[in-house]
């Protein structure tokens, strides 16, 4: 057989455009995940060294260099914020109760509403949405000296149904649900119609599982505006004992101006709820986000 000669051979090009395309959009990733993962340490390296102090004795607090790891753990500071005179297991069992009906009521109402937003014409409909959207320019701190008027003549003043009650209404919430139930498909809706099913029905049976990101997500989100929430339970709350964590640990700080482990013992504490949260449902925040923003 004849061999081809040196002429006819194409040369095959050692780097083609399509491989340093590929090269350059490869490095390009690990330098940002190397800037993303940097970033990320910064944000949590206050939350460890809280949590490593809350571990170490008095006199290892301001250490310089930084020991980030404690030589030994001392329980001692842990111990004491939960078996004090104002022990925070009242302020746990507080905040767990008004977080809790508030999540749950704050999602059932706030799916109800958004369903008759998203799915039932009547007249005045847009205009009624965009009037109640509009009450989130409301600053909160504003309405503080109306609530206390109501709640003082109602009788509940002082007690977990001043923050329970106002926590069953999120404007927030019906937006971000209204927005995932305009992303379904109409026409699910409607063959449900056709099949003699009503609006109970289809958001009981079809909606709301179609929503479980999205009511996942808002449960998480309005779970940590309770758990955080300092301002309400300042201003509608007295009794040490119907304090929330919040309180809790503004209280402990201002009894122990000097216990900085003690301190970072209880903020520990109160963190470790929203962590577990966080941790339990992550998986939902990104689809529920993002099937809220399809359409709307």
């Amino acid at each position: 057989m004849e061999k081809p000669s040196a002429a006819n051979a194409q040369p095959t090009a050692p780097h083609s455009p399509k491989i340093r395309m590929e090269s350059l959009t490869r490095v390009w990733r690990i330098l940002l995940t190397l800037l993303m993962s940097s970033f990320a340490l910064l944000m949590i390296m206050p939350f460890i060294w809280m949590i490593s102090t809350s571990f170490k004795s008095a006199a290892d607090v301001f250490t310089y260099p930084i020991q980030w790891i404690p030589s030994s753990l001392n329980w001692e500071h842990h111990i004491k914020v939960w078996s004090g005179v104002d022990t925070f297991a009242t302020y746990y069992l507080n905040s767990l109760k008004i977080s809790l009906i508030s999540t749950i009521g704050a999602v059932f109402l706030s799916a109800f509403a958004a369903y008759g937003f998203a799915r039932i014409q009547f007249k005045g409909r847009e205009t009624l949405f965009l009037i109640y959207l509009s009450m989130m320019m409301v600053p909160p701190q504003v309405l503080f000296v109306p609530k206390f008027l109501m709640f003082e003549w109602v009788g509940i003043y002082n007690t977990h149904w001043a923050l329970i009650l106002p926590g069953l209404f999120t404007i927030f919430g019906v937006f971000m649900l209204r927005q995932f139930f305009l992303s379904v498909p109409s026409e699910i809706s409607e063959a449900a119609f056709i099949d003699g099913a009503g609006h109970l029905r289809i958001f009981f049976r079809l909606i709301l599982p179609l929503a479980k990101p999205a009511l996942a997500t808002l449960a998480i989100i309005d779970f940590s505006w309770h758990w955080n929430d300092y301002e309400n339970a300042l201003v509608f709350l007295i009794d040490k004992d119907l304090y929330t964590v919040p309180l809790g640990l503004q209280n402990f700080i201002l009894e122990n101006n000097v216990d900085y482990n003690g301190m970072m013992a209880a903020a520990t504490a109160g963190i470790i709820p929203m962590i577990i949260v966080f941790l339990v449902g992550q998986r939902y925040i990104i689809q529920g986000v993002a099937g809220s923003s399809v359409k709307g």
